[in-house]
């Protein structure tokens, strides 16, 4: 009965934030562009879809997604799993104890990424529009293995404890590096590529890993701690996508030099 509940009230939560976005497209075409909505029936029933996807999916984060992640966290942070069950009176666990969750996070990444629809959209047009240049899974993987690297090193800044503008600031610096020598091709999806990461999928498992990381290492708070890894999540998939573009690129070259001595 209060599954039931909460789906209704997510359902009607999410018409009303879902609205706006009908109210302009349906404005514009009517109105500013004055033409009349091909096949509007099944654009009705697509919004409908959208709505009853959303919702579920909202209800899902709130009662699977959320809990879970901040279940593992819990659980991969725990003094006693960490050392084996051998914890002793004053035992301090140093950074390299924290393994696993690096390997958590790494794995989470990836695999959230990869599940991702907005990238997964993005990646299908961006082989279209680029003639098959730019191939479906090679982008996937390549901004999954930036998200993975990204999250397992905010999780690394958490159980340490370092600012976290000092990696931002050092990872700016590296995209600003890339881009000047990076195909300009690819330089325009990379940047998007970062933001097609902070959707659906990947921030709420992302957040709650983050939050329950923050809470149960000693000496770090949920608020100053616990956000962040999101920023890590936009901004390695920068590099990863340029990176690979400049190795492509750099093997394309090889290629032609060897075809030419050959």
């Amino acid at each position: 009965m209060n599954l039931m509940l909460d789906i209704v009230t997510v359902t009607l939560s999410t018409i009303t934030d879902v609205f706006p976005i009908v109210a302009i497209l349906f404005f514009f075409q009517w109105f500013v562009l004055k033409q009349p909505i091909a096949n509007l029936p099944k654009v009705v029933i697509g919004f409908g879809y959208v709505l009853i996807g959303l919702s579920l999916f909202l209800v899902g984060l709130d009662k699977a997604l959320f809990p879970l992640g901040n279940l593992m966290a819990k659980q991969l942070t725990d003094p006693s799993f960490i050392t084996g069950g051998l914890t002793l009176a004053g035992t301090t666990l140093a950074w390299h104890d924290y393994k696993w969750v690096y390997l958590f996070s790494f794995a989470i990444g990836f695999a959230t990424t990869l599940a991702e629809p907005a990238l997964i959209a993005v990646a299908m047009k961006a082989q279209d529009v680029s003639g098959g240049a730019i191939s479906i899974w090679g982008l996937r993987i390549a901004v999954g293995l930036g998200v993975a690297i990204g999250i397992a090193l905010g999780a690394f800044r958490i159980v340490t404890g370092i600012p976290l503008h000092y990696f931002i600031i050092a990872g700016y610096l590296v995209v600003v590096v890339q881009t000047l020598f990076a195909p300009r091709l690819i330089i325009a999806l990379a940047y998007d590529s970062g933001g097609v990461t902070t959707s659906t999928v990947t921030v709420p498992l992302v957040t709650a890993l983050g939050l329950g990381l923050a809470s149960t290492v000693p000496g770090r708070s949920a608020v100053i701690d616990g956000f962040g890894l999101i920023a890590f999540a936009s901004l390695f998939p920068i590099i990863t996508v340029l990176g690979y573009a400049q190795i492509s690129e750099w093997r394309a070259k090889q290629a032609k030099t060897h075809d030419k001595r050959g």
